[in-house]
């Protein structure tokens, strides 16, 4: 158990957007929208041969409901995904 006073403990910032709900704001529509993207970015990844079990993603909203995607990999694996985005984008060049 790590106490949140010992070195190398880490948290996201307390973000009051994370917990004021407005009336009349469709976060459900925003989340499944984050949803839907995360689950795109996911095949568009494995159909392109990346390994994407190191990848941790989350669908959330903003406080005016737009759908938000947070992406969490390691070191390596941003190296992979850049790789992977300057290659496409020579590809494209090349065209």
């Amino acid at each position: 158990m790590h106490d949140p006073e010992d070195e190398g403990f880490e948290t996201d910032p307390f973000d009051l957007d994370d917990v004021v709900w407005v009336r009349g704001v469709d976060y459900v529509a925003g989340w499944r929208d984050a949803a839907d993207a995360g689950g795109e970015l996911a095949a568009a990844l494995t159909s392109a041969g990346f390994d994407t079990m190191g990848l941790e993603w989350r669908a959330r909203t903003n406080a005016d409901g737009a759908g938000t995607v947070r992406l969490v990999l390691s070191a390596a694996a941003a190296h992979d995904v850049a790789a992977l985005v300057l290659a496409v984008a020579r590809l494209g060049k090349a065209s």
